[in-house]
């Protein structure tokens, strides 16, 4: 159960449309690809992230590697608060306090905990990373899809995430985040795909904090 989950937070260096799942072209040069049209997408796409003050929405989770899926509820508020309820029966909490994120599993009885900003979540979640100078604009075949791969250059380590948008009057920034891509060293590729979008909902930080009473939870 922690292998899908960790899926969330280790990315590797390749992702695909999730909403439009074509090959991509190998480049973005040509008609549209100027260095000054990604960079208006980019800042577009940053400001989309930025808008959204609390959001909740539905997502389903899939992994490739044991092509196993699972759904829940996302709830999201800034700064870098947010919080995955698994589906009942599923073991697995995925929570941020805005400083830390931690993952429950209690099947194994097992809690892990990183700083937000050193995962590929910090793109959503770490107010201090700018997606605008970590972010690069990848090619689409569908004019309605944005898709941004972010990733820090200093600290590879951190891993790579490739956030999806999708163009909607409605979202924050007129764009609407349908979902992510992540791929781990082995090239275990976990999707995360959003749907009923509920903007500026009342989410208390209770919410998002996280209290493990028990003696002996490994760290």
């Amino acid at each position: 159960m922690l292998r899908l989950a960790m899926g969330l937070l280790v990315a590797g260096p390749a992702a695909l449309s999730l909403v439009a799942p074509t090959p991509v072209m190998a480049n973005a040069g040509g008609a549209g690809g100027s260095a000054a049209h990604a960079s208006t997408q980019v800042d577009q796409a940053v400001a989309a992230l930025r808008g959204i003050e609390t959001l909740r929405a539905n997502f389903v989770q899939r992994s490739d590697s044991t092509g196993q899926q699972v759904s829940g509820v996302l709830s999201l508020k800034r700064p870098g608060k947010i919080r995955f309820q698994y589906q009942r029966g599923y073991p697995v909490l995925i929570i941020s306090d805005g400083k830390a994120l931690t993952i429950v599993d209690s099947e194994v009885k097992q809690t892990q905990r990183w700083p937000i900003g050193k995962s590929p979540m910090g793109a959503l979640l770490n107010p201090a990373k700018d997606v605008a100078q970590y972010g690069t604009l990848l090619p689409s075949l569908d004019p309605n899809v944005t898709n941004i791969r972010v990733t820090d250059r200093g600290h590879p380590e951190y891993g790579v995430m490739t956030l999806s948008f999708a163009h909607k009057a409605g979202a924050p920034g007129g764009l609407e985040l349908v979902g992510w891509q992540t791929m781990d060293a082995q090239n275990r590729r976990t999707t995360i795909i959003l749907s009923g979008h509920q903007y500026g909902v009342d989410l208390g930080d209770d919410l998002f904090k996280y209290l493990d009473i028990r003696p002996n939870f490994r760290r």
